[in-house]
């Protein structure tokens, strides 16, 4: 057991780092198609990564010594479809008298190698039909070609000598092993319903999602801020190129942020490109949002909360009075952050800059995404409604308004 102890311990080393990268494009699908994030897919979607990871290094590893095996003279493939069956009749005893037998027969190398294969494609085979459920439509074929394309990288990788690092392969390319990936992530694809009898539909599962959609949470805004920053990264780069060997040079900076933060969300609802992505908009507290809610409110927003540097740096003060300027600016973002803590609990929780300013973050992830099962709520609410007010006019006239509520719903779902 210790020779796969030590890939597994290396891929759970590896596994932060790659799922740090991904989760940003992962965040970033599931706001901007769902306004939320469900637990049971990321965890589907995580488990995932992690089991991929696991599986190949328990192909990989542990990596011999590049001198041994450039010293080795064995086959580099092996060719001959069901192999493995000749293999376990030459080398196993069939002559089963107790459960000691049976046990001896499982420790045989030939069958060992074979139980192996199959258990490592066969998660995969529950990850797809999984993936089935609650992410893409996949039928059961697509288990087969999936499971026998991991198999393939697999064994191409070995072949290779692990992408050339060395003098050639470490391990037999097996077409048998192909065979038995494939089984293995069919297996898995056939047993996935004992798994998931308890779990929510898809249709639940986005039902819940959209309805946490309509709602801004911190980590959102934080994701769309993130966007921002980004794309502000590249668009400073190109105005220093624009601006170089120019009077206004030295304010490219704060010219950018200006139109960046500034002008286009004055005409834009308050959308940035990341509030865009992420499927978000800046609303009035109270009464009516006009374009100087939002000018007050991105003004507080780039030049006392995030950027506060990009116009103290440019002044040129003493030292002593820069000092106490930066503190003033310290303590209004600290005020600013936990005004947000405090107004937590309440439905509109803000930030202080968003009360002075009259300004909001809300969602728009209804607009034209309202799912199917959304829509038939809706139209079982309105037939309800209709059914109490027009008892009097009968059964026929109540059907025929329920028909026609049905057609409004999905014309505008549509």
């Amino acid at each position: 057991m210790e020779v796969y102890k030590i890939p597994i311990e290396f891929a759970f080393i590896v596994f932060p780092f790659i799922a740090f990268i991904l989760t940003i494009p992962f965040l970033i699908h599931q706001y901007r198609k769902y306004g939320g994030i469900p637990i049971l897919k990321s965890a589907c979607f995580y488990s995932l990564i992690l089991y991929l990871i696991c599986a190949y290094f328990l192909v990989m590893l542990p990596l011999p010594d590049i001198a041994d095996v450039a010293k080795m003279t064995g086959p580099k493939t092996q060719l001959h479809l069901f192999q493995f069956v000749k293999d376990i009749m030459l080398t196993v005893n069939f002559n089963i008298s107790g459960i000691t037998d049976v046990i001896n027969i499982l420790k045989s190398p030939t069958v060992y190698i074979v139980l192996f294969n199959i258990v490592l494609t066969l998660p995969l085979g529950v990850y797809l039909r999984l993936i089935k459920r609650y992410f893409f439509k996949k039928k059961w074929y697509h288990t087969i070609v999936y499971s026998f394309l991991l198999s393939l990288f697999f064994e191409l990788t070995q072949l290779s000598g692990l992408y050339g690092i060395y003098p050639r392969p470490y391990r037999l390319f097996d077409v048998d092993d192909l065979l038995i990936n494939t089984l293995g992530g069919l297996i898995g694809h056939i047993i996935t319903p004992i798994f998931t009898i308890f779990l929510p539909t898809r249709d639940e599962l986005e039902v819940k999602s959209y309805k946490k959609g309509q709602k801004v949470t911190l980590l959102r805004r934080v994701m769309s801020l993130i966007i921002d920053i980004f794309i502000l990264s590249i668009l400073s780069i190109v105005s220093r190129i624009l601006f170089h060997n120019t009077r206004f040079e030295q304010y490219y900076a704060i010219i950018t942020l200006f139109i960046y933060y500034i002008l286009m969300p004055t005409f834009t609802s308050g959308k940035t490109f990341g509030k865009k992505v992420l499927r978000l908009k800046i609303d009035a507290l109270v009464e009516k949002i006009s374009w100087y809610h939002i000018l007050f409110r991105n003004i507080l927003l780039v030049f006392i909360i995030i950027y506060p540097y990009m116009w103290i740096t440019p002044l040129n003060l003493s030292q002593d009075i820069e000092k106490r300027l930066w503190l003033v600016i310290i303590i209004c973002q600290i005020i600013n952050f936990l005004y947000y803590l405090i107004t937590l609990p309440k439905e509109e929780h803000v930030f202080l800059y968003e009360r002075i300013s009259n300004t909001k973050n809300i969602s728009t992830i209804t607009d034209g995404l309202i799912p199917l099962p959304i829509v038939e709520e809706k139209v079982d609410n309105i037939n309800e409604k209709n059914h109490k007010s027009n008892k009097k006019r009968g059964n026929n006239n109540n059907l025929k308004l329920k028909q026609e509520n049905k057609k409004v719903i999905t014309f505008e779902n549509e």
